[in-house]
């Protein structure tokens, strides 16, 4: 069986920049992150969602 699942991911940072919105683009860009794959569950594949928000 193949399935979507979303999991909600808690990152407390510490920017210099002036908006939210720039400090998560670079981490969407920029870092390095990893959800493995199980025994019984393959991974195949994983994304940093865009935050829907007003600016």
């Amino acid at each position: 069986m193949e399935d979507t699942i979303f999991l909600l991911v808690k990152v407390k940072i510490k920017t210099s920049y002036l908006s939210i919105h720039e400090a998560i683009a670079e981490l969407r860009t920029e870092t390095d992150y990893s959800i493995g794959s199980t025994k019984y569950v393959q991974v195949i594949e994983t994304e940093i969602m865009d935050l829907k928000t007003k600016k």
